[in-house]
């Protein structure tokens, strides 16, 4: 008895070990994927408009975009700048692959909410939505001509969709974030 209590306990004090090493076909699988989204590195800046009932609200968008856990893992920042300097938006995301389920997940916060959800690459860029209700809110993102646009549409079935959000970004430069200025032993 005293055998099998022991091996028992060994057992569950490997446990842990063994659930946290490195699975490198995984890893491989979730870098490969994350290359689909290698066209946001770096530091963006243009325009981003919103149109609601209250009218258009025009505001300088920013975007710094890098690698983490070895190239595994896309982290995103956007920020907008209301034309007195202000902070008028902030966000923060991070795309990753599960390879178990061949499916993308876009972890996003921003506004006061979070929320997981699923993006697409597409040929030129992405598209990721977000349930509403009866409604879905679609973004829709292309690269072209060293362009980064995107579009947010209401979505509702019978119904053409309505545009409340539009972006123009150009690339701007290189960035080490996040990894860059990691600490170090």
């Amino acid at each position: 008895m005293r055998r099998i209590i022991l091996g028992a306990l060994a057992l569950i004090m490997t446990a842990p070990a063994i659930a946290q090493q490195a699975d490198p076909a995984v890893i491989a699988a979730q870098k490969e994927a994350a290359g689909q989204f290698a066209w946001m590195d770096g530091t963006w800046r243009g325009i981003a408009t919103t149109r609601g009932p209250a009218g258009e609200h025009k505001v300088t968008h920013t975007e710094r975009i890098g690698t983490m856990l070895g190239g595994t893992l896309r982290v995103i920042e956007g920020r907008s700048f209301n034309p007195d300097g202000s902070i008028g938006f902030n966000a923060f995301a991070m795309i990753s692959y599960d390879p178990a389920k061949k499916a993308y997940n876009f972890r996003s916060y921003a506004l006061g909410h979070g929320g997981d959800f699923v993006i697409t690459p597409t040929v030129d860029g992405y598209v990721w939505e977000v349930p509403a209700g009866p409604a879905t809110i679609r973004y829709t993102a292309t690269l072209r001509d060293k362009v980064w646009t995107e579009i947010g549409e209401r979505v509702v079935a019978g119904q053409p969709p309505a545009r409340f959000f539009e972006m123009h970004l150009t690339r701007v430069g290189d960035t080490t974030w996040p990894e860059g200025g990691a600490m170090t032993p």
